[in-house]
């Protein structure tokens, strides 16, 4: 189908209209009456993505993140992101960026991550979206059974993929687990609401340590669960892949390539 069509069914499942102001959605490069028959899925925008296309044969690669959030004066070779335009460009591939209305959508990123480490049932939003309850920013939702935090955050590190930051927990790992707030990314301006929500655990990423410290110190709040940014939001992709795939005749294909920044993990000596 031609790319153009592509973009109107992306922007079907994901309207630009939903992303925040600061945000930069929607087609970053391509040319819109360019034939597109193979489409990869990213987080993110990076030259080993790229790579993975190439090697592929994609026509489209559509992430998440965005590559050219703030304004740029020029997108010269000369660096990392000016580089991978013109290889985008003389190598005939499009790109998509779905990100902060992919984050808001019914369903979205949270949705999928709620999935990915085992919560059932109705998921809800934490923060509703003013015209729809159904959909905004992160989920809430409740485990099959409960359990304690160990088992839990173990569990959350068997639903994401590997990486070398893993999973990190801040709570007593005996509390007993039911109802968890989830959020894709980078997640902590939603800390007060995972508290005045209830739930026992909140799972995220890039939390930081002086606010999640002074979280921990409120006997009423829910315990942490820490991930790689990376790995809360891949499992989005295969949600976006799957509803991608109803629009048409594309042969689609997730990128399974780690492009978390961190590499090594060891933990030293007490």
């Amino acid at each position: 189908m031609r790319l153009s069509h592509a973009v109107e069914a992306l922007e079907e499942l994901y309207p630009p209209s939903w992303a925040e102001s600061w945000d930069a959605v929607g087609l970053v490069c391509g040319d819109p009456a360019q034939e597109v028959g193979r489409v990869l899925l990213a987080v993110d925008p990076v030259a080993a993505v790229l790579d993975e296309a190439l090697e592929w044969g994609a026509d489209l690669v559509v992430t998440h993140h965005p590559l050219l959030l703030r304004g740029v004066t020029s997108v010269a070779a000369t660096t990392p992101k000016g580089r991978l335009v013109h290889r985008m460009i003389r190598n005939g591939v499009a790109l998509y960026t779905a990100h902060t209305n992919a984050d808001v959508a019914d369903p979205g990123v949270s949705d999928a991550l709620a999935r990915a480490v085992g919560l059932t049932g109705e998921l809800r939003p934490m923060v509703p979206a003013a015209d729809d309850p159904r959909r905004g920013l992160g989920r809430i939702g409740d485990l099959p059974e409960p359990m304690p935090l160990r088992a839990f955050t173990a569990q959350v590190a068997a639903g994401l993929p590997a990486t070398a930051w893993g999973v990190r927990a801040a709570g007593d790992p005996e509390r007993t687990i039911r109802t968890v707030a989830v959020c894709g990314g980078a997640g902590d301006s939603l800390l007060d609401t995972a508290r005045a929500a209830g739930v026992d655990a909140y799972l995220t990423a890039d939390l930081r340590h002086h606010p999640a410290t002074e979280f921990t110190a409120f006997t009423d709040g829910p315990a942490l669960i820490d991930a790689a940014h990376w790995a809360t939001e891949w499992p989005w992709l295969a949600d976006a892949e799957r509803r991608l795939a109803k629009a048409g005749t594309l042969e689609t294909r997730v990128s399974t390539r780690v492009t978390d920044a961190w590499r090594l993990h060891h933990e030293g000596a007490m």
